[in-house]
């Protein structure tokens, strides 16, 4: 085979392989998701304003003095909250970096990763070390599978210490429905080999978080107070009676499903909502 066939190989091989992606510019966006495929620049940060987070104020001032530290270059701490669905864990973390970008345009951006992109995070790492801004690296709903134990040693690497550690311009930020992050069980207890070993060592993930901030089912009088809060922000009107029954269909109250009744509120006023 001569040298003009291998170079005619060479490049119908190099036109069938797919394009490689763009370059990311780390420092012009305030928001990216990190997948498999690398880095995706968000031009707007979807955000709720943080009057309109209720229910949750110890929470909230921890989170936003956290990630205000952090945007301002000073110590700050990876960030574990854990808790009930749907009670603002997310929303907290968007609406804090949205705060701290008001008050400092473009000193740090949100970077949101995909389920499974775990494995990536390093080469994540690598990226935003090498940039000239802070960034608030944000895992939503993680839970690791009975039996994995690759994930929680990941994350303790990228915690603190070894080679995979996160850079000093990036923080943490896990959101979890339980401060073990892995799963437990009540035969754990029953281990008659040091069983509190085997509790303390899945605790210990989660103590490695500088702040680990619960987050617990909102009482009715925090339900209604959510809801009067959007009602009054976007003008619409709403009956506790109402508002009760929509959460006795769901089973539950939460910021989320006070939203979803917000929504609902909107739809039957035929007005639009801004996207959260």
């Amino acid at each position: 085979m001569n040298e003009e066939t291998l170079l005619r190989i060479a490049a119908a091989l190099e036109a069938l392989a797919p394009p490689r992606p763009a370059a990311v510019d780390w420092t012009s966006a305030p928001a990216y998701v990190w997948g498999n495929e690398g880095g995706l620049a968000v031009p707007s940060l979807a955000a709720p304003e943080l009057a309109l987070l209720r229910g949750i104020d110890s929470q909230k001032e921890a989170v936003v003095h956290n990630v205000r530290r952090h945007a301002e270059g000073h110590a700050a701490h990876d960030m574990l909250l854990w808790g009930s669905r749907g009670m603002g864990k997310s929303a907290l973390l968007r609406a804090a970096v949205a705060t701290a970008q008001a008050h400092a345009e473009g000193a740090i951006a949100l970077v949101q990763v995909a389920p499974d992109a775990l494995p990536g995070l390093t080469a994540l790492f690598r990226a935003l070390g090498a940039a000239e801004r802070r960034f608030l690296v944000y895992i939503d709903d993680l839970g690791f599978e009975d039996g994995d134990s690759t994930g929680p040693r990941q994350l303790r690497s990228w915690l603190e210490g070894g080679v995979e550690a996160r850079p000093a311009n990036v923080r943490l930020a896990v959101t979890a429905n339980r401060r073990s992050i892995v799963a437990r069980h009540l035969s754990e207890q029953d281990d008659p080999i040091n069983p509190r070993d085997v509790v303390d060592d899945r605790l210990a993930l989660a103590d490695r978080f500088g702040l680990s901030i619960g987050f617990h089912a909102c009482s009715q009088d925090d339900y209604l107070a959510i809801i009067a809060g959007y009602a009054d922000e976007y003008g619409l009107s709403f009956t506790v009676e109402d508002a009760l029954e929509w959460s006795k269909r769901r089973s539950a109250r939460s910021g989320r499903v006070a939203w979803h009744y917000v929504t609902e509120l909107a739809g039957r006023a035929g007005r639009t909502l801004p996207a959260r």
